[in-house]
């Protein structure tokens, strides 16, 4: 089974080895057809602590690697998003 890959950008750095990214997307509203808005925000897995708030970055799911940890960055753009 592929692993999902997901886009967001970085809101806290302050834990060791590990961001939470905020994934934002559109989805279209069941009754109503207007887009909206929806984000969430996941734990990932960095290494080396190179993503620094603000960063773009891309996510990928991988096992659990704690409680609330079951992403790891795959790519880290020094561009802000």
């Amino acid at each position: 089974m592929p692993r999902r890959v997901l886009k967001g950008v970085v809101v806290s750095d302050k834990a060791d080895k590990t961001v939470t990214v905020l994934v934002k997307r559109r989805v279209m509203h069941p009754l109503y057809k207007k887009i909206i808005r929806r984000s969430k925000k996941y734990r990932a897995h960095d290494e080396d602590n190179r993503c620094k708030v603000g960063d773009s970055v891309q996510i990928q799911e991988c096992r659990p690697i704690a409680k609330s940890k079951s992403w790891r960055v795959i790519d880290a753009d020094a561009a802000s998003a």
